[in-house]
């Protein structure tokens, strides 16, 4: 049996337009806790979202034109489009803070962008750049929820960053069924959508390894001290690799999968809500 799309009909994705009040003076360095690793861990994956975003936006695009007899799907892409595209902004704006603070970011990038992006991208079929897509965006919107849930996050993350990161977060539980719907419309077989989630994974975290190991490394910290920085996220990371890994790709290898089986669009318009953006 394939996964079907028959759900609960759902507003389009809303493009919110933000602009954070980013400073290097206004940011603490170790902006999560004072603690570097914790930190870096989150800033690594920060790294990835501008291009990977810019990707998702690519591959969905592809398909735009076989679509338009959908005006609701078409609604929710552009809506799925307009939110991509204000994350990458406001990430590459915080980039811009991690400079000026010392690090060197950009020749981490253009290695990510090249292998990703000049070589897989271009190697990958259009269907299994969506199921990619597909993919990731079922990790993001489970990092989503984890972040709007977790007390660790909440009362440690400097304000200006725990706003960045939760909006974000919310925004990502709203569009989480758009490439996956798309994929299914255009491409329901089980074998691409398996295909898609096992690229998705090794690219995913083994560049957020590589983007946090790099940072540490520009802070000078040896193996003990990374060690030592880690200890106190330790049952924060097990819940990450309990409740999005393990979670994640126990609920996608499901044949009847859907997104919204996880219905948990209340807890972003509750977020979105408190802070006046619905």
């Amino acid at each position: 049996m394939e996964a079907t799309t028959e759900r609960v009909a759902r507003k389009p994705p809303t493009s919110r337009k933000m602009n954070f009040p980013f400073t290097a003076e206004g940011i603490p360095k170790y902006w999560f806790g004072g603690n570097p690793f914790i930190t870096h861990r989150s800033n690594g994956i920060n790294l990835l979202f501008p291009a990977g975003e810019r990707f998702f936006v690519r591959s969905v695009r592809y398909y735009l034109d076989r679509l338009q007899d959908d005006p609701d799907m078409v609604a929710a892409i552009r809506g799925f489009f307009g939110q991509e595209g204000s994350h990458a902004k406001e990430h590459e704006r915080f980039f811009e803070i991690m400079e000026a603070q010392g690090y060197t970011l950009r020749p981490f990038l253009e290695r990510y962008e090249r292998f990703c992006f000049g070589v897989l991208e271009k190697l990958m079929s259009p269907s299994l750049r969506l199921a990619v897509t597909a993919a990731a965006e079922h990790y993001t919107a489970l990092m989503g929820e984890a972040a709007l849930r977790d007390d660790f996050f909440q009362t440690r993350a400097h304000p200006i960053m725990k706003d960045l990161l939760l909006w974000h977060a919310a925004e990502e539980i709203e569009h989480k069924s758009v490439a996956y719907d798309v994929l299914q419309k255009v491409d329901p077989r089980y074998s691409i959508r398996v295909a898609g989630m096992a690229l998705a994974t090794v690219v995913l975290f083994s560049f957020w390894t590589a983007a946090t190991i790099m940072l540490l490394r520009q802070d000078g910290m040896g193996w003990s001290e990374v060690r030592a920085a880690s200890t106190e996220s330790s049952e924060y990371d097990q819940s990450i690799v309990r409740d999005v890994i393990v979670r994640g790709l126990r609920g996608y290898l499901r044949r009847d999968f859907h997104p919204w089986d996880n219905d948990n669009l209340e807890l972003a318009t509750g977020y979105l809500r408190e802070k006046g953006l619905i």
